[in-house]
């Protein structure tokens, strides 16, 4: 049985959203300030979610870049207090100067849009015992969205991924302590987010635990007519379920609580024995 930065993956896995910013796509400055922040990550914790990823950077399509020194102060209490809550907590950045911030302030797991391709992230991660998710990404979040183009988006999104998994291996980070994400709505169209949850059973190969991001995303407001990222629910439920039956085993959500009641519905149904 797979596990990651100390967790079972025996059953699919939460990984519930805190964003310490002010402009992220979905709930932009609902968890900005400091104490929003830690009641958002401690509600997480007890609706179910099994890590908390804190973040300080808005990764939205177009979102333009925040200094490193603003982004460690956004995210390093809030990693102290959900820590000594007893949280496992990730964090969401790019930058190696905020991962080595956060690994000592407590947090186990660095969820990486960039992949670890940034200045001193790979020897910011070798050299601890953290726990890495390597997402994919095409261009950066204010370029991404300008002209995405793939010949066949699920095998190159892979392929691309099993190259940042051995830089890795080649560091000295062992294969127990990484993940990868296939990054649905980073660099990508509709067809092309559709195409990579249609196929995802072909990240077997890796034999990596998969995480997925589908919470809110744009597609599911492209597909649904829905332009507010709030009221796009149910479509995160339903591409998050796909995910878990194409064998994705972590789903990054800002719903927790809906998400735990409807991953508990699908696990009875299909461990139902009449």
């Amino acid at each position: 049985m797979k596990t990651f930065a100390g967790l079972s993956l025996d059953r699919p896995r939460l990984m519930g959203i805190v964003n310490a910013t002010p402009d992220s796509f979905s709930d932009g400055g609902e968890a900005f300030a400091f104490e929003d922040a830690v009641r958002r990550g401690l509600e997480m914790m007890e609706d179910g979610a099994d890590i908390i990823d804190v973040g300080g950077e808005s990764t939205r399509p177009g979102a333009v870049s925040v200094a490193v020194e603003e982004e460690i102060r956004r995210t390093v209490p809030v990693i102290e207090r959900l820590v000594k809550a007893g949280a496992l907590v990730s964090i969401d950045t790019r930058h190696a100067l905020v991962m080595q911030a956060a690994l000592d302030a407590g947090a186990a797991i660095v969820n990486d849009v960039s992949a670890l391709t940034g200045p001193g992230s790979l020897d910011v991660v070798a050299k601890t015992q953290a726990s890495v998710v390597l997402m994919h990404m095409q261009g950066t979040p204010d370029t991404m969205q300008d002209n995405p183009t793939y010949q066949d988006a699920s095998t190159q999104v892979l392929n691309a991924l099993r190259g940042r998994v051995e830089m890795c291996l080649r560091a000295g980070i062992a294969k127990h302590r990484i993940a990868v994400d296939p990054g649905i709505g980073f660099g990508k169209t509709v067809e092309n987010n559709l195409q990579i949850l249609q196929r995802l059973k072909i990240y077997k190969d890796l034999d990596l635990p998969v995480l997925l991001g589908v919470s809110r995303k744009s597609f599911i407001g492209a597909i649904a007519f829905e332009p507010d990222a709030q009221k796009r629910l149910p479509g995160s439920i339903a591409a998050a379920l796909w995910a878990v039956e194409q064998g994705a085993h972590m789903l990054r959500v800002h719903d927790v609580t809906q998400t735990v009641q409807a991953l508990n519905i699908w696990s009875a149904i299909k461990t139902f024995e009449d």
